[in-house]
């Protein structure tokens, strides 16, 4: 059980990482070029991870690094910029707080992992959570906009499903580094016409791009990707939900910003559905015959001794 715990931990790094990114972005980078900062982040986290694993791809992972690159970083990456632009903040978020149900259904058939009666309870809890911490403020709500958060959701959760599913003896570094990189090559052409040059940034705007690289790209990621390998799907999609958490504490802390009733009732909530829907340890089942055998022969033989 305690494994399953440190799974959980280090799946947790990635949302939580995610979730700073908020401050950083809004306190030390230009808010007007989204997608160059998407572009700054994927595609240098990707060289940073190619340079460790030094592997270059092999066999079938020539198309797979690039479908899961598009699915996990490019088109996610653009679709989010582009429901920014079209929908009311809470609503963008309030719809991605469904990811846990997302990858939960996808999961099933692609993984067959069938969700359980705690998981069900536990993301109940967390997406209500999600809910009083973003708000559901007023706002106009674009079809337009809607359409192109749960097409971001969807490919992103069925580009972490997929990741798990064709994973192999590849390391994990790998085959990160590679989705990146071919998801950082779309983004940088995507901002270069949407947006042209690159911004221009001082130094602390370029560190401030290095951490989120580092940090909030190549670790979180690998930390993410980890967790689906061992973890139900439907279980990491919970722990994503300390993103938005994240941000609302750390705009708290950092921001000076304030914390209403409800949020704080909802915070709790996001934590309580880790609890309930924490990975439930194996059964131990009757030990083997064989090894039945060999503990009453070693019994026998401490009898044996003592007697003597």
């Amino acid at each position: 059980m305690e494994d399953k715990w440190r799974l959980v931990a280090i799946t947790a790094v990635a949302p939580i990482a995610w979730g700073a990114t908020y401050v950083v972005t809004r306190h030390l980078l230009p808010p007007d070029a989204p997608l160059w900062g998407a572009a700054l982040r994927a595609l240098p986290a990707g060289l940073l991870l190619w340079a460790i694993a030094r592997r270059r791809p092999r066999g079938s992972w020539w198309w797979r690094a690039p479908v899961l690159g598009l699915l996990n970083f490019g088109a996610f990456f653009v679709l989010v910029y582009l429901a920014a632009q079209l929908l009311p903040s809470s609503i963008a978020a309030s719809i991605m707080a469904l990811a846990p149900l997302a990858l939960a259904g996808i999961a099933w058939p692609l993984l067959s992992q069938r969700p359980t009666a705690r998981w069900a309870a536990g993301a109940v809890l967390g997406i209500a959570g999600v809910l009083l911490v973003v708000g559901l403020g007023a706002g106009a709500v674009s079809p337009a906009g809607v359409v192109a958060s749960v097409i971001a959701l969807l490919a992103s959760s069925l580009g972490a499903i997929l990741t798990t599913r064709w994973r192999d003896d590849t390391p994990l570094l790998a085959t990160t580094s590679w989705q990146l990189i071919a998801g950082g090559i779309v983004l940088v052409v995507a901002a270069a016409i949407v947006e042209g040059p690159p911004p221009r940034v001082d130094a602390i705007g370029v560190a401030a791009y290095a951490g989120i690289a580092v940090v909030a790209t190549a670790l979180a990621f690998v930390c993410w990707f980890t967790g689906l390998r061992h973890l139900p799907a439907g279980t990491v999609g919970i722990i994503g939900l300390l993103n938005p958490v994240t941000g609302v504490v750390l705009g708290i802390v950092v921001g000076g910003e304030s914390l209403a009733p409800l949020q704080a009732l909802g915070i709790a909530l996001v934590l309580l559905s880790l609890v309930v829907a924490r990975p439930r340890p194996a059964r131990e089942g009757p030990l083997p015959v064989a090894r039945r055998r060999d503990g009453a022969l070693r019994e026998r033989s401490a009898q044996d001794d003592s007697d003597t």
